[in-house]
């Protein structure tokens, strides 16, 4: 099934709200298998709306607007896709009821334009909001289908998720089964010519890669009427990208790299400490946004000057002066004196030169050391990270959790 978002409301194209319906129904419907082959945003203009629909009909089976449905006049979605449908507009008793009822319990008076918000097409499936006001529908008409959703994203995607995934489900007739493998250390490029051979073949299942700032992931999805061949089609295939890119992955059920480091930390009872430099908390930020992970994070010491170092641990006056803040030596003097200090299981420290000032020809704008020490067992390595300062330390923290998933 071929699928189009709509996005309506002027306040979208005038930048005074962020579209994040798209992003999310795009994510939702891969997930299900639909192909969202169109994004389209358009202000609250009766002739663009009907003329956007009645184009984007001649090359989707399927579109899912989000908002218009709201009591004001310039909500015209439902008006104009009646019109297109050719479907008079009545009332529904039971949204209307359930709009009162919304008021009442509240304790607040409903205005006469609420009233409006119970009309809909006839012949429509009614989409129950249970977070507001405004009622979705759905209206099928020679094998096109429109799906109208609110656009306040918690109304959408509780109708979405509630309502609309079964109805879909329903429509294919096939049992969707997807997963998401998620990549470190190999860029989009790269991944994608190292599989090139599966992702010219691919029917069924389909690959799609994804890149996101550091990382890659690729979603993998079946369609089947049998639940059990979908599920083998996807982890066959699953089996096919760990021979050719294994190396990178480090997990296969969509989870942050932060998530599985603290699986393994937790598995094996181990604790972790860092000492951050040019990361500055970023990542025990990571490590504290997880509720309970204090059992196996002890603390990251942020020794962002050579004081800090010196004072907090013991890196010696004359590693800083000889080889710099930003060296091997000092990196390893870091997680050693950190070692001493926290006996924690596993230490990791942190060094680098995120800019934009402070690079030189010797030591680039980028260049950064991360040491870890794990019982008798030392690694550190030399980075070179492009970009800005901030894709710089997203880079860094990103390593810094990759050399820690790595020792366990």
């Amino acid at each position: 099934m071929k699928c189009a978002i709509l996005s309506i409301g002027t306040e979208l194209l005038m930048g005074q709200i962020l579209n994040t319906n798209s992003k999310y129904l795009s994510e939702e419907l891969n997930n299900l298998g639909i192909g969202v082959y169109y994004h389209h945003t358009v202000g609250d203009n009766p002739k663009r709306l009907e003329a956007l629909i009645k184009e984007t009909f001649k090359n989707v089976d399927m579109i899912i607007t989000t908002g218009g449905l709201g009591p004001t006049q310039d909500d015209l979605t439902k008006d104009i896709i009646s019109k297109i449908f050719n479907r008079e507009m009545i009332k529904d008793e039971y949204s209307y009821e359930r709009i009162k009822g919304y008021f009442k319990r509240r304790k607040k008076a409903m205005s006469p334009n609420n009233i409006r918000q119970a009309y809909m097409p006839k012949d429509s499936i009614i989409l129950e909001n249970n977070y507001g006001t405004a009622p979705g529908f759905i209206l099928e008409e020679k094998e096109k289908i429109i799906i109208c959703l609110p656009g306040p994203p918690r109304e959408m995607k509780n109708m979405f998720n509630d309502q609309v995934i079964k109805y879909i489900m329903d429509k294919e007739k096939n049992y969707i089964h997807s997963k998401t493998i998620r990549l470190f250390g190999i860029g989009e490029s790269s991944l994608e010519e190292n599989i090139m051979d599966l992702i010219r073949k691919q029917k069924n299942p389909t690959i799609a890669t994804y890149a996101k700032e550091g990382e890659v992931s690729i979603r993998i999805t079946s369609s089947s009427k049998d639940e059990e061949e979908a599920k083998y089609l996807v982890d066959n295939m699953i089996k096919n990208i760990y021979e050719k890119v294994g190396k990178y992955i480090y997990s296969t059920d969509n989870e942050e790299l932060i998530d599985v480091v603290v699986k393994k930390l937790k598995e094996k009872s181990l604790t972790l400490s860092l000492a951050e430099s040019c990361t500055g908390g970023m990542i025990g930020s990571k490590f504290t946004d997880i509720p309970g992970v204090s059992n196996y994070f002890d603390r990251s010491l942020v020794t962002y000057s050579n004081r800090a170092k010196e004072e907090e641990l013991g890196v010696k006056k004359h590693i800083l002066k000889e080889f710099g803040a930003v060296s091997r030596q000092t990196a390893e003097s870091m997680v050693i004196g950190l070692k001493r200090k926290t006996k924690s299981d596993i230490c990791l420290s942190v060094t680098g030169i995120a800019g934009p000032d402070g690079g030189t020809d010797e030591k680039p704008v980028g260049l950064v050391y991360i040491s870890l020490l794990y019982g008798k067992i030392m690694v550190t390595r030399r980075f070179y990270f492009t970009g800005d300062r901030n894709k710089i330390r997203i880079y860094t923290m990103l390593s810094g959790l990759n050399m820690i998933k790595e020792v366990l």
